[in-house]
Formats: C-alpha cells, sequence, structure tokens
C-alpha cells in the first residue's frame, strides 16, 4: 500500500491542476498557485479512497486512474452510482459543512488523487468565483445523472438500460476507430449490472444479443467496439 501524501513541487507533472475541469479557465501563474495548496495520494485497485459514514475536511480530484462510488443495500448488493475519472471529484459536500459522506469509494485501479482542504478551496473560490461556477454546473450534471438512473431503473427495459450504459460509458471513455468506438469499460460486467440495476447474467445476455445483431463487437471482458450508435439510441426510445 502506497498511501503517503506527497505536494505538487515532488510530482512530475506539477501542473496537473490544469487537467481538472474546475480549473480550465486559470492561467499558468494562477495553476501554479493552485498546485501549492495540492496534496497528492495514491491508491491501488481496491482500496477504499472514502467510506461510506467517513467525515472528510477536503475535496478529492482524481488525477490519474478510475474510481466507483457505491452504496451496499441492507441485503448486501452492492448499488454503483458513479464512476469518477480523471478530472472529477468527489467530497464536494465538505465544502459546505461537515456531513458524512452516503457512499464509499474504491479505486477500480491504481488511483492518484489530488486532495485539497476545505479552508484553501474556499478561499479559492473567494478569490476565483469561476471556480466554484463550474463546480455548481458539474453538480448539476451529476444530479441530472442521477435523475436518470432512477429513471432507468424505474421504467426503462432491459435493451434501454444496457444501451443507455454503453453509450455513456462511450461518452466517457470512448476513443474513435475506423469501425466506430472503442470503450475501455471502467467496469466488469457484474459491475455494470450494479450499476444499472440487472443481474450479472442480464447483462452478459444483452451484450451478447447485441453483438449477434451487429451493433457492438465485444473485445475480450474490457473493451467492447461500439459498431451501431444510432441502433442504440433507438432501443432507449
Amino acid at each position: 500500500m502506497d498511501n503517503s501524501l506527497y505536494t505538487c513541487d515532488s510530482c512530475q507533472h506539477k501542473l496537473c491542476a490544469g487537467r481538472v475541469s474546475i480549473f480550465t479557465s486559470l492561467n499558468r501563474e494562477e495553476l501554479t498557485k493552485v498546485a501549492k495548496l495540492i496534496v497528492h495520494k495514491k491508491y491501488k485497485k481496491g482500496e477504499l479512497l472514502l467510506y461510506e459514514g467517513e467525515v472528510r475536511n477536503d475535496l478529492i480530484i482524481v488525477n490519474k486512474g478510475q474510481v466507483k462510488a457505491f452504496k451496499n443495500s441492507a441485503e448486501g448488493r452492492e448499488q454503483i452510482l458513479y464512476i469518477f475519472s480523471e478530472g472529477d471529484f468527489f467530497g464536494e459536500k465538505n465544502l459546505l459543512r461537515d456531513q458524512a459522506s452516503n457512499y464509499g469509494v474504491e479505486a477500480l485501479e491504481e488511483t492518484h488523487v489530488c486532495i485539497i482542504h476545505k479552508d484553501k478551496f474556499q478561499k479559492l473560490v473567494q478569490e476565483y468565483p469561476y471556480i466554484g461556477l463550474k463546480v455548481m454546473e458539474i453538480l448539476c450534471q451529476r444530479l441530472d445523472r442521477l435523475e436518470n438512473t432512477v429513471e432507468t431503473m424505474g421504467t426503462r427495459t432491459v435493451d434501454a438500460r444496457v444501451s443507455s450504459v454503453l453509450l455513456e460509458f462511450a461518452d466517457k471513455f470512448g476513443k474513435p476507430s475506423t469501425q466506430g468506438t472503442i470503450i475501455d469499460l471502467p467496469l466488469s460486467r457484474e459491475g455494470i449490472a450494479n450499476y444499472i440495476g440487472l443481474t450479472r447474467e442480464t447483462v452478459s445476455r444483452k451484450m451478447s444479443s447485441m453483438q449477434d445483431e451487429g451493433m457492438i463487437e465485444m473485445i475480450g471482458n474490457k473493451k467492447i467496439l461500439l459498431l451501431d450508435r444510432l441502433a442504440l439510441e433507438k432501443s432507449i426510445g
């Protein structure tokens, strides 16, 4: 385990803050100022960055890697709420008040994070109001995602649920290719099932059916080639 903290002064990418969406409007001088406020931390795959019920006093930004935010039901079933990747953040509730987290966060691969203490971040927002507006914009997008999840799990068909999550992953993790879009899946089949409220077997069967119909091509367990985006969009309705 390598959870040691280190500052941006010891990082090979001193201005890595420039890759974070909430800091994109800052110039190099301003980014240098932000970098001095940041400490970094590394997590291995499977390590928890945040425990459900934990109270933190900082904002945590994903610098490199991917993590999942999740809750466990009373029956022990995992529900994945978000997938956070480079530039995403969590712990925003701690910026306004001390509040226990209502979800846990686990590294899906080796992950590096940037940590800014609440007091320092509040001073940044006062000096650069744009940062606060950007945080609000991203939180609104996250709320839209949760509302879509509730709708998906409550009313949408299996086809619509699987198509919706593949399109989401294509937009966030996809890379264009000559045949379509290569998606590096952040989750296993079981993880995808936990993300959209289905069983692993149902997700696997549906993906196999989509492959037979020429919508996608599965490349091992962690990649999918999206061949017919329009067909997936139509299945959502």
